[in-house]
């Protein structure tokens, strides 16, 4: 397959493990069969949310699910047999270093269920611990070389680039002044230097940006050395509503940049009304669904505005 992924991509993502564990449900260690039955269940509904959405409008070609293997299974199968994008991850979850949720066994694993993307989440800030740093990259190269050469799966990158302390003391441990004067110079070096070492995603699932210069320098570093084709999406982060508006209507002006990943934003809130039994499963498939289609028009609106 060519390096890169340039179709718009509209992606409701809900691969979160232990915040279904212990934020959704308040558990706390090994999960017996019923507990996974009831995350599954919830996973269930966002999905209905979904297909609701698509149901209602939002581009099915355009429209994907980023669901886990544990408590998704499900709705992978179903997704691929009705047509829509499909993502899932293979980093255990909830851990600061990158490492393959099945271990050696990952390639199974994907070629089992043969989502259109297999995704990573990777904390990676280049000023760490470089023996960190170089154990995920050796890692991440792995993969890469196995979805470039022997699957059809597509390579799925969420960066994320956790300040180091040193960083945030030059800052007065201000977190939104690294957010937006040391983080996206952060990220296109780590972008850069993944990719000298051979780590070749087909979408950069990247963290919001607060200014229009800044997706563009993003979208300069992953377009590099002939990849023209790679793609860009911005995710939601779990910020509220009008953040993350804001970071799709930055995102969506600027060329390279064709869709989003926003999942909590979409859902954590009627999913926990939900669960208190404050609305009906019905009222929160509506409302994720609402939720889910406003994010695709701020996108697609924003798109249409921007000259050609």
């Amino acid at each position: 397959m060519t390096l890169g992924y340039e179709r718009p991509l509209y992606v409701l993502p809900f691969d979160h493990r232990g915040s279904f564990e212990s934020g959704l449900f308040g558990w706390q260690g090994a999960l017996g069969p019923e507990q996974t039955a009831r995350i599954a269940e919830a996973k269930q509904v966002i999905y209905d949310g979904f297909r609701a959405a698509v149901a209602s409008g939002v581009p099915k070609e355009r429209a994907g699910v980023l669901v886990d293997e544990q408590f998704g299974a499900a709705i992978l199968r179903d997704a691929a047999r009705q047509g829509y994008l499909t993502a899932a991850p293979v980093e255990k979850s909830g851990q600061k270093e990158f490492d393959f949720e099945y271990g050696e066994e990952f390639v199974r694993h994907i070629e089992e269920f043969g989502p259109v993307f297999s995704k990573v989440l990777v904390r990676y800030n280049p000023e760490g611990d470089p023996v960190l740093n170089q154990r995920q990259t050796a890692r991440l190269k792995n993969l890469s070389d196995y979805l470039r050469s022997k699957s059809k799966s597509r390579f799925m990158f969420e960066l994320l680039v956790p300040a180091e302390p040193a960083q945030l003391d030059r800052l007065n441990g201000d977190k939104h002044a690294y957010d937006l004067e040391l983080r996206p110079q952060l990220m296109v070096q780590t972008i850069e230097q993944l990719q000298n070492a051979g780590v070749e995603p087909d979408v950069w699932k990247i963290e919001g940006l607060d200014r229009r210069e800044d997706c563009e320098k993003i979208v300069v570093a992953a377009h590099r050395g002939g990849r023209d084709q790679v793609g860009c999406i911005i995710l939601g982060r779990g910020e509220d509503d009008r953040k993350v508006r804001e970071w799709l209507t930055t995102a969506a002006a600027v060329p390279g940049f064709i869709g989003f990943a926003v999942g909590r934003t979409s859902f954590w809130n009627p999913l926990v009304d939900w669960r208190a039994k404050k609305i009906t499963r019905n009222a929160a498939v509506a409302e994720i669904a609402r939720r889910y289609e406003g994010f695709v028009e701020i996108f697609e609106t924003r798109q249409k505005a921007v000259p050609a």
